[in-house]
């Protein structure tokens, strides 16, 4: 459901509680320390701690991700990545177990918010066999920013581990039926089966106005599941971000 967001927000004293640790025959993203070295920050905390006072204002069209069932098979997809001139195709992703498809952009709040930590994440699960692929189908028409130079500017800087593809038809977003930036599909591969998509939900709790920490709980937590060979559970929180932006209709 879309909404405008143009309120100041006041977070006083917000809570970050302990979650309960993975197995510990898994170092993963969240739960070992060495990892957390590595990442260079820890997203648990092993006692609750209060965060100072903060207000900010978020001007953007607040939209969460809805509508898609879990077990859908990954849509065909044919996109050109703008920084290498490649073209990216779902079955270049066949012999991974599991694939992350991302839906981002360069102007949206909501996914500078989270991406150092989608970065991080991406190194980290890609190096344990997860395939990740990010798109953006915003309009350049009416975003500039969002078009294809911009993007492969984006990915030089911040030095994008994953391709990152324009979907200027928008038709690819329609296919996964995509709404919002950013949007996370996660899907299982079994074999010779097709993916099959087993997560669509947040990166975490944490906005650009809440004050709660970015942590990448929740889809890290479905990756790992995905990975051990784990049925994903199906209750799942929907990512919230900016509306994608369609092409104006002539």
């Amino acid at each position: 459901m879309a909404s405008i967001a143009n309120v100041t927000i006041s977070s006083i004293g917000a809570r970050v509680l302990s979650l309960p640790a993975l197995s510990r025959a898994s170092c993963s993203f969240m739960s070992s320390s060495k990892c957390y070295s590595k990442l260079g920050f820890n997203p648990l905390q092993h006692r609750s701690r209060s965060l100072p006072s903060r207000k900010l204002v978020v001007r953007a069209a607040r939209t969460e991700s809805q509508g898609v069932s879990l077990g859908l098979r990954a849509p065909d997809f044919e996109l050109p990545e703008p920084l290498t001139g490649k073209i990216w195709k779902l079955e270049d992703f066949e012999s991974h177990p599991a694939l992350l498809v991302m839906f981002i952009c360069n102007h949206c709040p909501f996914v500078k918010h989270l991406k150092k930590d989608i970065i991080k994440l991406s190194n980290f699960y890609m190096k344990k066999g997860l395939a990740v692929v990010a798109i953006s189908s915003n309009s350049s028409t009416t975003h500039p920013q969002d078009g294809p130079d911009f993007m492969a500017e984006e990915a030089k800087i911040f030095n994008y581990p994953f391709p990152y593809l324009y979907d200027e038809s928008q038709d690819v977003a329609r296919d996964f039926g995509a709404v919002c930036t950013p949007e996370f599909f996660l899907f299982r591969k079994d074999g010779r089966r097709p993916f099959e998509l087993v997560y669509h939900g947040q990166f975490d709790d944490s906005r650009p106005s809440n004050n709660v920490p970015v942590t990448g709980r929740d889809l890290s937590l479905a990756i790992d599941t995905v990975l051990s060979g784990q049925p994903v559970p199906s209750i799942q929180k929907p990512s919230v971000g900016c509306s994608i932006k369609w092409h104006p209709k002539a």
